[in-house]
């Protein structure tokens, strides 16, 4: 390693210098005896500051901008600049074995990936997934941390992915990851692009810096091929500048080069038929959301770019039913319609709450909120959306981080206030929320609780709670009607139960 970051080894004897590396790791807590540990400097700490439980652990040497006191050091300008490159020699990923089929974008990436992987495993190929609800493979399968994990991990994962015989993995992209270099040193057959809409400006600081970091990915240092979805502004902007080979995607639009008509879509999901140079097809999908046909036209897109067959990839995507999070239905024997949404920008509130109007003969209920150490200028905007397209709008706590939940709250509900149009209601207890929302719905209406998708963690500070919005919501319904059951004259029998 010392020899391919042309720096020498500071510290130690000659016989640590000499130490056979196992793992190449970026967080402390995960680090066993034989590993490479990359201190980087993080928001609130320098990975250095844990130089002594990496040496309890058993790591053999340290990667960072400055001298260890207790390890030898190998000596970078930017540890987190080489990380990706470092592990992609390390782990021999940065060859297209498996290819990988990224997907970046404000909305969308997590359907998407999801919506890629079935597609994949159709059509035959053995398919590996790491997306923000979850990275699953041949003998793996957990819930992440991010939309897309640190450099160390991704490399980890897709050396384990190729091991176990996995030829395609569909993966999210965000555009932290992108700027912090978390994907540098993977070759990408295909990236494809989904939206861009106002998000992540506290991080990147203006829609132009935004833009910029989303289409760095489309050259042809990054990837093979360039999949876009021209119905977006952005996206027509992008499939103009790509510099890899560009595939445009599109509703409605016969000059794109993979499009989609006679869309329908209703409660149980959505039909639509599909045009490519390979052929036609028609395509039924179970999941929820009138957006989802976006997000599988850029999945078929990409798969049909990569000479994967229409029929099979399209087959492969009706298969799914539900994504967690994502405008994911909870059915527990209610009369009314229940939903779990990651909605957590006006963007994605306007791709939901509208269909939701279309659907829905009875009241739209919304539980939301804004989670702490993001964008803020995007709350009172949340709060005002949903309630300019709802009917009750309860505001509770997402994820406050290390942010007043008090002040959170109170940007949503001024926002929503000032819409002057559904009922507004403040929770902070999450739970309480949902149950007031469940207890106050009727036939035909629909409840929406929205902002944290499948994450399983809320976050007050350093203090973390397991919750899981589909679990709790489902808990909170079932309850609901067994107590229904319950008091009802004459034992007559509760909801569809």
């Amino acid at each position: 390693m010392s020899a391919y970051l042309n720096s020498p080894v500071l510290g130690g004897t000659a016989r640590d210098h000499l130490a056979v590396a196992h793992d190449v790791r970026d967080d402390s807590r995960t680090l066993r005896p034989g590993d490479v540990y990359v201190a980087m400097r993080g928001n609130n700490w320098h990975g250095m500051e844990f130089e002594s439980e990496a040496a309890r652990a058993g790591a053999v040497v340290i990667i960072s901008d400055r001298p260890s006191t207790v390890l030898p050091t190998v000596i970078v300008n930017d540890p987190r600049e080489i990380v990706g490159p470092l592990c992609a020699w390390f782990y021999d990923t940065s060859s297209n074995s498996p290819r990988v089929f990224g997907v970046t974008g404000t909305n969308g990436k997590t359907s998407t990936a999801h919506f890629m992987d079935a597609g994949l495993s159709a059509a035959g190929e053995m398919p590996g997934l790491i997306s923000g609800a979850r990275i699953r493979g041949p003998g793996c399968q957990w819930v992440p941390e991010r939309t897309t994990p640190e450099a160390a991990t991704l490399h980890q994962t897709l050396a384990h992915f190729r091991r176990s015989g996995v030829t395609a993995c569909a993966m999210e992209v965000s555009s932290h990851a992108i700027a912090q270099r978390r994907v540098a040193g993977i070759s990408y057959r295909a990236m494809a692009f989904t939206n861009l809409a106002p998000d992540h400006l506290d991080y990147h600081g203006t829609m132009e810096n935004y833009y910029a970091a989303k289409a760095s990915m489309f050259e042809p240092e990054c990837t093979d091929l360039a999949v876009i979805n021209t119905s977006d502004e952005y996206g027509r902007r992008l499939a103009a500048a790509a510099g890899a080979e560009v595939w445009t995607c599109g509703k409605q639009d016969p000059a794109a080069d993979v499009y989609a008509d006679n869309v329908v879509c209703d409660a149980t999901g959505s039909t639509f038929d599909v045009h490519a140079p390979s052929g036609n097809a028609h395509v039924r999908l179970h999941t929820m959301g009138a957006f989802q046909v976006d997000n599988a036209l850029v999945a078929l897109t990409a798969l049909v770019a990569d000479g994967i067959d229409l029929d099979a990839a399209a087959d492969g995507m009706s298969s799914i039913t539900a994504i967690a999070g994502r405008c994911q239905p909870v059915h527990a024997g209610q009369p009314f319609t229940a939903i779990v949404d990651y909605m957590h920008n006006t963007a994605g509130q306007r791709a939901l709450l509208p269909y939701l109007r279309s659907l829905t003969a009875g009241r739209i209920i919304v539980v939301a909120g804004a989670t702490g150490g993001r964008d803020p200028n995007k709350r009172r905007a949340l709060g005002n959306y949903a309630a300019s397209h709802a009917d009750v709008v309860i505001v509770t706590d997402e994820s406050p981080e290390d942010e007043d939940p008090t002040a959170i709250r109170s940007q949503v509900l001024l926002g929503a206030h000032r819409a002057g149009r559904a009922q507004v209601i403040e929770e902070p207890d999450r739970l309480a929320a949902i149950e007031h929302a469940v207890a106050i719905a009727q036939p035909d209406d629909s409840l929406v609780v929205a902002g944290r998708g499948s994450d399983p963690i809320q976050r007050y500070g350093a203090r973390t709670l397991q919750f899981d919005d589909h679990e709790q919501l489902r808990n909170a319904i079932a309850s609901s009607l067994n107590g229904a059951r319950r008091r009802r004259p004459g034992g007559a029998p509760g909801y569809g139960l």
